[in-house]
């Protein structure tokens, strides 16, 4: 679900006195998107799809940007509901939350 190397290489880049601002960023923009995805056309769909994809591959997110992946390609398609987003919305909060109890006992990375 996580891919903790990527977090350590994301980690070495930035320094890990940054790692938890980068972290806050992506979950608060993540958090905005997921609370406004639903009842959008396929090109906003796509487009936030994509971004979602990126912000969870820097973060080593690799479940949940792989199901992003595969919406934006629908998307791109004009496929309607190129995405199941129960599943989408579950898996993020089951990522976030995973990954931020991982960080705070200290065991991510």
């Amino acid at each position: 679900m996580i891919d903790w190397e990527r977090l350590n290489e994301l980690r070495d880049e930035i320094g890990p006195e940054d790692l938890a601002d980068v972290v806050s960023v992506f979950l608060d923009e993540t958090d905005e998107v997921i609370s406004t995805i639903r009842g959008l056309g396929p090109d906003q769909m796509e487009s936030r799809l994509h971004f979602l994809k990126g912000s969870a591959l820097n973060l080593g997110l690799t479940a949940f940007a792989d199901l992003c992946q595969e919406g934006e390609k629908r998307a791109a398609a004009g496929l309607p509901d190129p995405v199941d987003l129960d599943r989408l919305v579950a898996l993020y909060h089951s990522s976030k939350t995973t990954f931020l109890g991982a960080l705070a006992q200290g065991t991510a990375a």
